[in-house]
């Protein structure tokens, strides 16, 4: 791809107006949402453990996130976006290594979140925000554009509330990150408050209760883009699960009624 990657995906990023960040787990997914319309493509590091009958949270290795996110970037022409959880280390220089990697592999950005993986407690604050400089110190000396999101994971995992993470995105946007996030804040009320906070491009997950609130809403609080995180293939498995139970616990296939024609999916596949 001879265009400026990163500065294509930085350009989709419009407080008021956001766009979709579609989270695939495997190339032919990938190839799906692009087809669909997709401006852009992320990884979900859930959606990829799925993959690899792993569960969630640090069950995955540096080198096969970036094997797999070649294989999303190699797929759709559009940019593809990585979360990477906590950068694959703790100290600051491995999550700078990690950016660097990213890059290489071709991503548009990453996401690098707060907590001390594979356990579910936080970095301390001043250790987070060190963490995030680092990365924007890498991410700057790129010989191309590339966007940093810097997560603050602690609400959603009960580690710290939602003062303690305004604060932290405050660190992360002095550090110099591109893009801030608080997967699951709570309340709309939680999320205005965030966008408000900040004057760069706010991510939303769109994903449990929030699945119930529209785009426009979303712009209306200030969110710049709307990611899936893991709901989209988690929707796919509760189709498994749903007819797998129809099956083999009553014989019953009707479930299957309302798969896609395959030559559906081959002309999406194809490029729509």
């Amino acid at each position: 791809m001879s265009r400026d990657i990163g500065a294509a995906f930085r350009a989709l990023h419009r407080r008021g107006d956001p766009f979709i960040l579609a989270n695939a787990w495997d190339a032919g997914s990938a190839k799906l949402l692009a087809a669909l319309g997709a401006p852009a493509i992320a990884t979900s590091s859930a959606a990829h453990a799925f993959t690899l009958g792993r569960p969630d949270l640090g069950q995955v290795s540096r080198d096969e996130a970036l094997v797999h996110a070649q294989s999303l970037v190699a797929a759709v022409p559009v940019p593809v976006s990585g979360d990477f959880e906590n950068g694959f280390g703790h100290d600051p220089e491995t999550v700078a290594e990690t950016v660097r990697l990213a890059a290489e592999a071709g991503l548009a950005g990453i996401s690098i979140e707060d907590m001390a993986l594979p356990d579910d407690t936080a970095y301390p604050r001043d250790l987070a925000i060190e963490r995030i400089a680092a990365a924007a110190a890498a991410a700057r000396a790129l010989p191309r554009d590339f966007v940093l999101v810097a997560r603050a994971d602690g609400v959603m995992h009960g580690a710290y509330d939602l003062d303690e993470a305004l604060a932290r995105l405050a660190g992360y946007e002095a550090a110099g990150a591109d893009c801030l996030y608080v997967p699951v804040p709570g309340s709309l009320e939680d999320l205005a408050r965030i966008c408000a906070s900040t004057t760069l491009p706010v991510n939303a997950l769109v994903s449990g209760d929030f699945t119930r609130v529209s785009r426009s809403t979303f712009a209306a609080l200030g969110a710049a883009r709307l990611s899936l995180g893991s709901a989209l293939a988690r929707a796919t498995q509760r189709l498994i699960v749903d007819a797998g139970h129809a099956m083999f616990d009553n014989g019953d296939f009707s479930p299957l009624w309302h798969s896609i024609p395959g030559h559906e999916v081959d002309r999406l596949l194809a490029g729509g």
